[in-house]
């Protein structure tokens, strides 16, 4: 919390990154594919604080969809919720990374095709999906 009672803004970071984390693992097809199995980093982040959330036990929703697929990178975006009040709207790029390699690889042929599945205009979340 800050010094108001409201959630900190590192706070809302972490929010997103483990809604993104739990999205990737959701999405590895587990059927020994490869895909979204190895390590990824954060290019970028881009967040418009728009409602304070003060705290409380009560949770929040977190929407995620992908705005962006390209060659070597995805786009994440995400809204904070809850039934009645949005707090937060979002976006990460993301990139797939090799760790035993120490640098960034493309997305797959099959990561894109699963990732597709997710993809909606920035301004609208027919592939939201709430984690």
């Amino acid at each position: 919390m800050d010094a108001f009672g409201h959630v900190n803004n590192a706070v809302f970071v972490r929010y997103l990154e483990e809604a993104r984390i739990d999205f990737m693992r959701r999405l590895a097809p587990g059927d020994g594919s490869p895909s979204f199995t190895g390590g990824s980093v954060v290019a970028r982040h881009e967040i418009d604080y728009v409602r304070p959330l003060v705290h409380r036990p009560a949770p929040v929703t977190v929407e995620l969809w992908v705005t962006r697929i390209s060659a070597a990178s995805m786009t994440v975006a995400y809204e904070v919720k809850d039934e009645d009040t949005l707090y937060l709207r979002a976006s990460t790029v993301v990139v797939p990374y090799n760790f035993a390699e120490e640098r960034p690889r493309r997305l797959t042929a099959e990561e894109k095709a699963i990732l597709k599945e997710y993809l909606a205009d920035a301004s609208h979340q027919e592939g939201a999906v709430a984690v």
